[in-house]
């Protein structure tokens, strides 16, 4: 599961290990898991900060629906509120969790301390891909 944090890195700067991961969606290494939810959340920051990206609003929307094509949908019922600090974050274990992931994907992962107990670790980008062998 990929924070909108690594998304947001990945659309503006094509270096580094978030663009490499957004690279590597849909080839196998790892499945993507995504919510009604996240992906508005997705969007939503993307058009904020449009200006300020590389690319066209064509692009992030292509982007966006490639995502969403490959990636496996689950329905949130937030069961497990309130576990974390930022509301936000709580949206993304309800998912992690229903989707039965071992990984979300954040630079911060600090915020995600204590989901060690449902089994899941949050780990940066970077760490991910070692972990998947990239």
């Amino acid at each position: 599961m990929i924070d909108t944090n690594v998304f947001v890195a990945a659309l503006w700067s094509k270096r580094g290990a978030s663009h490499k991961l957004l690279l590597l969606v849909g080839s196998g290494k790892f499945e993507l898991h995504l919510s009604v939810p996240l992906v508005l959340e997705y969007e939503e920051v993307a058009r904020r900060i449009l200006e300020d990206l590389p690319l066209t609003q064509k692009e992030v929307d292509d982007i966006i629906d490639y995502l969403c094509a490959v990636g496996h949908h689950h329905e949130i019922f937030y069961l497990w509120r309130p576990l974390l600090g930022d509301p936000d974050d709580e949206m993304l274990l309800e998912l992690a969790l229903v989707a039965k992931c071992q990984f979300i994907i954040t630079f911060n992962v600090r915020d995600f301390r204590g989901i060690e107990q449902f089994g899941l670790q949050a780990v940066t980008p970077q760490m991910f891909l070692k972990i998947i062998g990239e």
